[in-house]
């Protein structure tokens, strides 16, 4: 298996899927759920992955947890599809510290944000990500609705000097987007709503997408195909359905009742109220259900189907 990856490879991938972390009972990860999850993406030609970002709840996770989930990715799948880890934290140590563990077990890339709640200032910002750049392939996620603050292009315009600077992942919009790929810096849309005419209209390289975890082979024929306004528009009802809720509450609630993972949640998620679960069940008979991973019949789930652990 090819173990080291260029900062190149990684600007080429055009889909990812920030990839769901399956729960047992008892509130463990489930490993074979996860690893089926991992085939069906690979199967429907995803590219790449992001273990342990915020759809994988890495903010529920111990490191030793993330750490282990990277390791194991790596090991399994690390020759199909390029792992890359979120190791973001808003303490610099913490970042440096997790960085180095994830390129020691074999990750391809490591996704970073910057320090949210606490913040910084813009030179902190900088100062910040040149302490994780030296360690390998990086793309930089600027979230500002869960960060609470932007990441500006003077930011990443002096970052981008590193040569590991793999790109940005941008949820600000595709303006944004526009500015940054107009000098020749690589982005993907953060934003699954946004992400077919911020790949086609404003250079967007692709999408790291939630909404790939369900529906993977029609996500990729959205970045493949040129333009796709009539499946755009037909995918836009799931996409929004998935984000009334911060996400990952909407697709967790997706996949237990496509029957692709256990009705488990990790507090503080719980899942969506019983109407949005009917929404959903008519959204998947809509776009039909062989576009969904998984072979079991969708279904309405029950209040009591779901299980809510506090302590994992």
């Amino acid at each position: 298996m090819e173990r080291w990856t260029s900062t190149e490879d990684i600007k080429a991938l055009r889909l990812i899927t920030a990839i769901k972390t399956p729960y047992l009972p008892d509130g463990r990860f489930d490993l074979e759920a996860y690893d089926d999850l991992v085939n069906m993406q690979i199967e429907n030609g995803t590219e790449g992955v992001i273990v342990g970002g915020t759809t994988g709840e890495g903010q529920l996770m111990s490191w030793d947890e993330h750490i282990m989930l990277i390791g194991h990715t790596v090991n399994c799948f690390g020759g199909s599809v390029k792992v890359i880890g979120k190791k973001g934290s808003n303490s610099t140590r913490e970042a440096i510290h997790a960085t180095e563990q994830g390129f020691a077990v074999g990750m391809h890339a490591a996704l970073h944000i910057n320090p949210y709640y606490g913040k910084t200032s813009l030179e902190g910002l900088v100062s910040h990500f040149d302490s994780v750049l030296p360690m390998g392939p990086t793309i930089i996620y600027n979230v500002p609705s869960r960060t609470g603050q932007d990441i500006p292009p003077r930011v990443v315009n002096t970052v981008a000097q590193s040569p590991n600077l793999a790109g940005i992942k941008e949820c600000v919009g595709n303006d944004r987007i526009k500015q940054y790929t107009g000098n020749g810096i690589v982005v993907w849309s953060g934003n699954d709503n946004q992400c077919h005419d911020a790949r086609l209209s404003h250079g967007a390289t692709g999408v790291i997408s939630v909404t790939s975890n369900l529906i993977p082979g029609l996500m990729r024929e959205l970045m493949f195909s040129g333009k796709t306004l009539s499946l755009n528009a037909k995918l836009l009802p799931l996409i929004e359905w998935l984000f009334q809720e911060p996400n990952p509450i909407g697709l967790n609630t997706a996949l237990a009742q496509l029957g692709v993972v256990r009705p488990v949640f990790r507090l503080p998620y719980v899942p969506l109220p019983l109407a949005k679960r009917v929404e959903f069940v008519n959204l998947v008979k809509e776009i039909g259900r062989e576009n969904f991973v998984g072979k079991k019949d969708v279904k309405v789930l029950d209040d009591n189907d779901f299980i809510l652990v506090g302590r994992y």
